[in-house]
């Protein structure tokens, strides 16, 4: 303990002065946490001094504990707002995690919006936090609708929702935008109607027609309009440099765009990846992805490769009895391949289900 003490205050030259002040602190997070000691020292010298017998920081993490998160996510919160060890669990924390959970978010889901941003936490239930609820709730017309936006940008439940959205909401309104077409907008990308300005929504539905050519009557406009809300001119042009790159036609890309205009909210990474192993390594023409653009949505390591492998395992072995054709294979969920690709030919193949289960790890 001796040694212990000895390092932590003197680990590093510039926290030497704050842990004498805060070595209780300090000595929690490293064996609490995992923190590292310089770590310990710096983020226990920004907050009030731990009297000895204080044990809220414990608590407070032991209730984040108890709701889902782990130390991962407890050591991220507390580095963003090292406060957050002094508050009151049963007054300040419990009632809005109770919130969360009304609403449906399981502790996994509490745990990724609150290693995110602490800052839910620090506002005020009645005058922030419900208020915005309620206005949300009217938006969207239900609780789950409402759970996914907040799990998409917790923002939502401590910005003045009321005051920032209303009038995007009502401009959208006067556009002819449907309520079906704003839940839709927030539940995908709440940021767009929260963080952006009127003036910009107003210039990205211009630019839905001028841009992407997709006529406002078109079912897929609202599509469109997430493109250009969420991307600048300049990033959708790299993404639609990224098509050229592979020998793409302006052609092709329109009638990828009409099809899935959400294709280009893709980073340009993933569309690299996508188009190069369906098109140098499968063959694959641009028309023929352009017709079925949700074949670069599908995750590549995850659903592409291993169910790619399946199919080339099942004909090498000639144990088809049908012609394999890789798109119908990978637009099925999960349960229908397995009955349809891989159990039925355990028999002949017993390895088949264990390598396609471990090639999705």
């Amino acid at each position: 303990m001796y040694r212990f003490r000895f390092q932590l205050f003197y680990s590093t030259a510039a926290a030497a002065a704050a842990a004498p002040r805060n070595n209780l602190l300090a000595e929690m997070l490293v064996n609490s946490l995992g923190f590292s000691t310089e770590k310990a020292i710096s983020t226990s010298a920004k907050v009030t001094f731990l009297k000895p017998g204080n044990n809220k920081p414990q608590l407070v993490i032991n209730f984040f504990q108890q709701i889902g998160l782990d130390k991962t996510h407890i050591k991220t919160l507390v580095c963003a707002t090292p406060s957050l060890l002094f508050s009151d669990v049963d007054k300040t924390l419990k009632p809005k995690i109770k919130v969360l959970q009304e609403l449906g978010l399981s502790g996994s889901d509490i745990a990724k919006v609150l290693s995110k941003t602490g800052d839910f936490l620090f506002s005020s239930l009645e005058n922030t936090i419900r208020r915005n609820i309620n206005y949300l709730r009217q938006l969207l017309g239900s609780d789950d609708s409402l759970a996914k936006a907040i799990k998409k940008d917790s923002k939502i439940l401590w910005y003045n929702a009321p005051k920032v959205m209303s009038p995007n909401v009502a401009f959208l309104r006067n556009l002819g935008f449907s309520g079906t077409d704003i839940e839709k907008l927030i539940v995908r990308d709440p940021r767009i109607l929260l963080l952006k300005k009127t003036k910009w929504l107003e210039n990205a539905v211009n630019r839905v027609e001028r841009n992407l050519h997709i006529p406002r009557d078109s079912n897929m406009f609202i599509y469109g309009f997430m493109v250009t809300a969420s991307l600048g001119e300049s990033c959708l042009e790299m993404k639609l440099r990224t098509f050229r790159r592979f020998g793409w036609s302006d052609l092709d890309i329109l009638t990828l765009v009409k099809k899935l205009p959400l294709c280009l909210t893709l980073s340009e990474a993933r569309l690299g990846k996508g188009l190069n192993f369906f098109m140098k390594e499968l063959g694959y023409g641009a028309g023929y992805l352009a017709s079925r653009p949700a074949l670069l949505t599908f995750s590549l390591e995850k659903r592409v490769l291993p169910r790619h492998e399946i199919l080339k395992l099942l004909d090498q072995k000639k144990l088809a009895k049908s012609s394999l054709i890789l798109y119908s294979a990978l637009t099925v969920p999960e349960s229908k391949f397995l009955n349809n690709y891989v159990l039925p030919y355990t028999d002949e193949m017993p390895e088949l289900y264990e390598l396609y289960m471990n090639s999705r790890r």
